[in-house]
């Protein structure tokens, strides 16, 4: 294994998780304002700009619970 090859095991999906959920945080009351459509583009885009590779169905799923959670401004 070289020094650039991933290790998957729970500390890196922990980590990955612990930035999505901060990402999520960050974008909630933005987010809830726009159309999903929206939702899904943006957080794309955060999520690459954070070097965090998501499947379209994560996209997905992420948006819709940002839209119906709770935004920390509330």
């Amino acid at each position: 294994m070289t020094q650039d090859e991933p290790i998957m095991d729970g500390g890196v999906q922990a980590d990955r998780e612990a930035r999505i959920a901060g990402i999520v945080e960050q974008m909630r009351a933005d987010m809830q304002l726009l159309p999903l459509e929206d939702s899904e583009r943006v957080l794309r885009q955060r999520l690459g700009d954070s070097g965090i590779d998501a499947t379209d169905e994560e996209i997905s799923r992420i948006a819709r619970d940002v839209q119906g959670g709770p935004s920390v401004v509330d």
